[in-house]
């Protein structure tokens, strides 16, 4: 629905450009019916604000009256209604706990925060029953009348409404429902968005009692908190009592169990946490390894000896040089040799002297060599004695492995038991260190999972009823909703169809004369106004609800009327009356006038300003529609509501649906369809979907009149199927040229073709309003 003052100051010079004024003729006053200040535009479908805020300045008394009343009854309402008074205490659930008293093995872990679902719980545990007692009965609220309504007594009203079932009787609920119920009705509790904390809400009529209660939520909520997990450490050391009990016997057993098995398979341990067996097999090992070293070394010096010995070579093994005989006898053999060579420096070889150091010398190294020899001996003596070792160190290690492999199933079982014996060790230890931290959070004050972090304080604003919100509300409400059932009504009579009303008929001389509107190429000048007659003249229509038709554009501006011009004795030319006689015709042909073809002989604005006006004949009691399948004038586009909107050519080419190329008409009901946007092709137009469209649009409208210009390019198919012929013809054509045009287009598929006396010129389109008897 488009609003007319939004769309006026566009559409208005198209319209004054489509629409030519008509002259004006002055003539005596005539009683001329007024139109009604609610019915322009009611078939339109649009909507004048002027005129609703119209019908609201006329019906101000059933919209000033109500809302007062309402202002005064709000105002005494909420005076009389007795204030509640709300405090609020703030509680941080942070989940701490006091280092001193953590466990020893979670003192260095970091503690996890807590989730928005543990948040809800906290809130849920504010509001749980059990804490609700306990507040309600320290506080004595029981004994109130404001949470006990029967203690200040019930009215007749209430005793009344709960018996028709729209109140509750307070004498079929215990006290502690009662008060239970008014407690939670005053309460209020809700979790911080986005944060840990906890707001406790509580109204009374007292605001003393309001942060009272409040106070005492939040410290029972905390004391329930610390009652709790006094009392889960409490039965945790219960239940650790007794397992620390039966774990003591059963480490008892397991430990005997062990200690006997050791001794009956002589399992013993040594040092090092090791068996017997395994120590001794250790050391025999160690031993034999040691013998077969000392073997080895004793060997090879021997046999190095040996083989400086053979070789002549001087002996240099360190068993030989570190021997003290071997010592005194090389600094002898130096002694000797430094004696030889001081003589030989001053006797020859052959002196005595000489051969005497020469045979000392010789016989200091055979001695050399013996106590050399004899030191290789020796060694091979203790390789021997060695290899001895070895031997009995390799049966004791060989017998102490078979005495192992016997005692390996025993070792295993052994095995067994002690680590049987350490798991309910280590599991008693675990539950003596749990028992003693249960018991000392059972006999100190736990830290609670939460602080309170603000207090509640005594309020003196009422936080209910808020007077003025209400106040201004109800007016408020009371005014809109008077004002919607004023304009409601306003547009439910606007729109509401009016049959049509007899005009009873006028004489002269009840009307001297009236204003008629004649174009100077349809009446002829006279040369003296017409005459009164006391004849009566025939009763005029009633207004016309749908406008006239509207000119084209650039339409030629009717000459004004002479003061000596005669007026026509009906106000509706000629053509006009007889396109309204065709409209009469067509709707009393039922089904056989839906489809209806207007077409020419030549080119002419008249053909769409003929379609156009029938069409708004039709409208005024029919859903018409017209197909402007010639677009050869910018008149459809004039009156069209959306003049860009897109035709049946968009449609063939699926750029456009059924809903998107209807339009209506500016000044009436008459919906349009245009051929297409400016420069679509034409030969869309001859496809076969356009006939299935116009078949489409005869199943939704009561009358579809198909603007064809001349014709030239549309299939005859389109045209004639199931149609009658509303031929314009030329101001020129001869009659028999008509009667010859007329007998062809019925042998071509017309049901009926009628033909114009005369086409619709541009002259003849009134302005829109109701007719005038003159």
């Amino acid at each position: 629905m488009r609003l007319a003052f939004w769309r006026g100051w566009k559409e208005r010079a198209a319209i004054k450009r489509a629409v030519p004024k008509p002259p004006k003729v002055t003539k005596q006053k005539a009683p001329v019916e007024k139109p009604a200040a609610d019915a322009p535009l009611a078939e339109t479908g649009d909507l004048d604000l002027r005129l609703l805020g119209r019908a609201l300045a006329r019906r101000r008394g059933w919209i000033i009256v109500p809302t007062v009343l309402a202002l005064a009854l709000s105002a005494v309402g909420v005076n009389l209604v007795t204030p509640r008074f709300k405090s609020e205490a703030r509680i941080l659930v942070d989940g701490r706990e006091n280092v001193f008293i953590r466990p020893n093995g979670e003192r260095t872990e970091e503690r996890q925060a807590l989730d928005p679902e543990a948040v809800t719980s906290q809130v849920q545990l504010v509001l749980s029953r059990d804490l609700a007692r306990e507040i309600i009965k320290k506080n004595r609220l029981a004994e109130r009348p404001e949470f006990d309504p029967v203690l200040q007594g019930v009215t007749p009203l209430k005793s009344l409404l709960a018996l028709v079932g729209i109140g509750r009787d307070p004498f079929s609920m215990t006290p502690d429902e009662r008060v239970m119920e008014a407690y939670y009705d005053r309460l209020t509790a809700y979790a911080v968005d986005k944060s840990r904390v906890i707001v406790v809400e509580f109204q009374s009529w007292d605001p003393d009692l309001a942060a009272r209660v409040a106070n005492s939520i939040a410290d029972g909520y905390l004391v329930l908190q610390q009652s709790a997990r006094q009392d889960q450490a409490k039965s945790a050391s219960q239940w650790l009592s007794g397992e620390i009990e039966t774990l003591r016997k059963k480490v008892s057993d397991a430990e005997s169990r062990v200690e006997d098995f050791r001794s009956k398979s002589s399992l013993f341990v040594g040092t090092n946490n090791t068996t017997l067996s395994n120590q001794q097999m250790g050391e025999v090992n160690t031993q034999l390894n040691n013998a077969r070293a000392m073997k080895a070394d004793t060997e090879s010096k021997s046999r190095l000896i040996r083989e400086m010995l053979q070789s002549g070579k001087p002996i240099e093994a360190s068993e030989v040089l570190n021997s003290e005989l071997m010592r005194r006898l090389s600094e002898q053999r130096v002694t000797l040799r430094a004696q030889l060579a001081e003589q030989s420096s001053t006797l020859l070889g052959n002196h005595p002297r000489i051969k005497e150091l020469k045979a000392q010398l010789a016989d200091l190294d055979n001695q050399i060599r013996d106590e050399a020899g004899k030191i290789s001996r020796a060694l091979e003596s203790d390789a021997r004695i060695a290899d001895g070792r070895v031997q009995s160190l390799t049966a004791s290690l060989e017998q102490l492995k078979k005495q192992a492999s016997s005692t390996n199933g025993q070792d295993v079982q052994l095995r067994a038991l002690e680590r049987e014996a350490k798991a309910q060790r280590d599991l008693l230890e675990s539950y003596l260190a749990k028992f003693r931290e249960a018991n000392t959070r059972e006999t100190i004050d736990v830290t609670p999972e939460g602080r309170i972090i603000s207090r509640a304080t005594v309020s003196n604003t009422p936080a209910y009823p808020k007077k003025l919100p209400i106040v201004l509300i109800a007016t408020l409400a009371t005014l809109l909703l008077s004002s919607g059932i004023v304009v409601t009504g306003e547009l439910l009579r606007m729109t509401a169809p009016r049959p049509a009303a007899p005009v009873a008929p006028v004489t002269v001389a009840q009307a001297p004369a009236a204003v008629v509107a004649v174009p100077a190429v349809e009446s002829p000048p006279m040369a003296a106004p017409m005459p009164a007659s006391p004849a009566r003249i025939e009763p005029v229509i009633e207004p016309v609800v749908a406008a006239p038709p509207i000119a084209p554009v650039q339409a030629p501006a009717p000459a004004p009327l002479r003061p000596q011009q005669a007026i026509a004795p009906d106000p509706v030319s000629r053509e006009l009356a007889e396109v309204e006689r065709l409209a009469t015709r067509l709707r009393a042909a039922g089904p056989a006038g839906r489809k209806v073809t207007v077409l020419g002989t030549a080119p002419s604005e008249s053909i769409t300003l003929t379609a156009l006006t029938l069409a708004r004949f039709l409208a005024r009691d029919a859903r018409v529609v017209v197909v402007d399948l010639a677009a050869s004038t910018p008149t459809m586009s004039a009156v069209s509501a959306d003049p860009y909107a897109p035709g049946l050519a968009e449609l063939m080419q699926g750029q456009a649906s059924f809903t998107e190329i209807i339009t209506k008409d500016r000044l009436s009901r008459v919906q349009i369809v245009n051929a297409g946007r400016p420069g679509f092709d034409r030969n869309l137009l001859q496809s076969p979907r356009v006939t299935l469209a116009v078949d489409a649009l005869l199943r939704v409208y009561d009358h579809v009149l198909l603007d064809a210009g001349t014709a030239s390019d549309l299939p005859a198919e389109l045209l004639t199927a199931h149609a009658r012929a509303v031929v314009v013809p030329d101001a020129s054509m001869a009659a028999d040229a008509r009667a010859l045009m007329s007998t062809q287009l019925g042998a071509v598929g017309f049901s009926e073709v009628v033909m114009l006396t005369r086409p619709v010129q541009p002259s003849d389109a009134p302005t829109p309003g109701p007719r005038v008897a003159a």
